[in-house]
């Protein structure tokens, strides 16, 4: 009507099904001539009037969506309509991401230097670990292994011998030759899950990690001096708090 105001929505959305019409018309129209069909070639196959068809390919007026449709069936190309990714959406690995802050944010309460992804061979960067917490008046550094999902235990077990051994080299590099302590400590997510599968594996898991849990937990939230073997603790499953696991009775 004449006089009304446009929305500032109207007119986006307006600028962008221009954008988008054009551009849609120029992929049909480079589709159709590499099939060497004429515009009434392609709107009959497609079951449209040609007015339809061509007003499509030079972008102009509504961009129907059933009419699309048809054009992509004759030329045997899917059609996608899809949004783009959704600001508010939280990242595919948003559990193993909280685990993560968590185990920064209790580290740096402690009195830890933290690392995100610490580099345990630097050349090789596929090789890091999940969280690094340094103590330099310490002389300590541990690794923090956190777990949304465990799975292959035996490739997890050896991948976290081969960090402790990178990082024993990162230590000497950085505090000299005299010892530094290199901790291993997994944090595992206690989903029902995850805890199903340490519980059906109960001596595999007490072997892999014989330092206390309870030590470990006292070592990331208050400071503590870690346990010096490896060590397996839960996360609760919003991650918000650690806490100690029960490793099964002799």
């Amino acid at each position: 009507m004449p006089g009304v105001r446009r929305s500032a929505i109207a007119i986006e959305a307006e600028r962008r099904n221009r954008e988008q019409r054009v551009r849609v018309g120029a992929e049909i129209t480079a589709m159709r001539n590499r099939r060497g069909w004429t515009r009434t070639e392609l709107a009959r196959r497609a079951g449209l009037g040609r007015m339809v068809e061509s007003r499509l390919e030079r972008g102009i007026g509504p961009c129907d969506l059933d009419a699309l449709q048809r054009i992509a069936v004759a030329l045997d190309q899917p059609l996608q309509v899809t949004f783009g990714r959704d600001r508010l959406e939280a990242p595919a690995d948003a559990g193993h991401l909280a685990i993560q802050e968590l185990v920064l944010r209790l580290g740096r309460a402690a009195g830890y230097a933290g690392s995100f992804e610490l580099l345990t061979r630097p050349a090789e960067p596929w090789r890091s670990a999940d969280v690094g917490l340094r103590s330099d008046v310490a002389r300590r550094l541990v690794l923090a292994e956190c777990w949304n999902t465990i799975g292959d235990i035996g490739a997890a077990a050896r991948s976290s011998e081969r960090k402790r051994a990178d990082a024993e080299a990162l230590a000497a590099a950085r505090w000299g030759e005299a010892p530094a302590a290199v901790g291993v400590v997994w944090v595992v997510r206690a989903t029902a899950r995850n805890r199903a599968l340490v519980a059906r594996y109960p001596e595999v898991f007490a072997a892999r990690f014989p330092g206390s849990s309870a030590g470990w937990v006292r070592a990331l939230t208050e400071g503590a001096a870690p346990p010096d073997e490896p060590g397996l603790v839960w996360c609760d499953v919003a991650a918000t708090r650690l806490f100690a696991w029960r490793r099964p009775s002799k």
